[in-house]
């Protein structure tokens, strides 16, 4: 699995560079662009992109040809991990590694940046070279996903569920939208720049909330058992916000239990497709047992 996964990521890294690349320095717009270059090229895991490759080969379609979707998933990822450790929201300092956006720009030029990602996310999208019922497709799952009815409505869930009693269901409406969703996208997408058919976008919607909640899971554990130099981000952070999440109501052993769960019915999902699914469920699998 890794050859294949750094295979995929090679691709993208390249790709988000030429997307996105470095502008004039004396240029007024300079400090936004630089700004999102930070959060963008940072690293970080690509889960995202790579899943959108990897749904575009299993439909039969050449991954290079999904890399402008790849690309805008990534680019609506990284916004919202940028405002998401604004003051505003969950105040966090350290993202992948290194000072937060706001850290290192300030809070207006983070939050100018998180814009500019979002609508260039579009623009990359619709820069997809096949068919151009694809490509507006694609952006239009990409909206859905990302919207009041899948990230953003996660968040807002999120922020108003701080200090407050929140039970297993409410937990996991907040995260089909916070975590789910863009992963749902993501994988959404790689079918789309196939050509491929509604139904392959439904088999790819179980399997993306299968390995969205056992991701959004584990990391609820990570919180508690990880450690910031690992992980690349603070941790304990749910805890003291007072924060309500998978392991404080069910513990670490049956949150991981849960996590089993959910990656195995991301595995059965993948029955559905004629092609070799070999490396999803190697991901899926992997996914549930990470440390960072």
């Amino acid at each position: 699995m890794k050859e294949n996964f750094d295979n995929y990521l090679a691709l993208v890294e390249q790709a988000l560079e030429r997307a996105l690349p470095a502008g004039d320095s004396h240029s007024r717009t300079a400090p936004v662009e630089e700004s999102m270059r930070y959060s963008l090229l940072l690293g970080g895991k690509r889960i995202r992109p790579v899943l959108t490759l990897a749904f575009c080969r299993l439909c039969g379609g050449e991954p290079e040809r999904a890399l402008p979707f790849a690309c805008a998933v990534e680019m609506v990822h990284t916004y919202s991990l940028i405002h998401d450790d604004l003051p505003c929201m969950d105040d966090d300092d350290l993202r992948r590694g290194k000072p937060a956006n706001h850290k290192v720009f300030g809070e207006a030029m983070a939050l100018l940046a998180g814009d500019g990602l979002l609508t260039k996310a579009f623009e990359t999208a619709l820069a997809f070279t096949g068919p151009s019922g694809d490509a507006v497709r694609g952006a239009a799952i990409l909206a859905r996903c990302a919207g009041a009815a899948g990230m953003v409505g996660g968040q807002c869930i999120d922020l108003d569920s701080e200090g407050k009693d929140v039970d297993l269901d409410l937990l996991r409406e907040m995260d089909e939208g916070k975590t789910v969703a863009l992963i749902s996208a993501a994988c959404q997408m790689g079918c789309a720049a196939a050509g491929a058919g509604e139904e392959a976008l439904e088999n790819a919607r179980r399997y993306a909330q299968g390995i969205g909640m056992a991701f959004q899971i584990r990391d609820d554990i990570l919180d508690v058992l990880g450690d910031a130099a690992t992980l690349g981000k603070n941790v304990g952070m749910d805890s003291a916000r007072d924060k309500r999440n998978y392991v404080s109501l069910l513990g670490v052993e049956e949150a991981q239990k849960l996590v089993e769960r959910f990656t195995a019915q991301a595995e059965e999902a993948l029955d559905a497709f004629s092609g070799d699914t070999s490396f999803l469920g190697e991901l899926a699998r992997s996914l549930a047992t990470r440390n960072k």
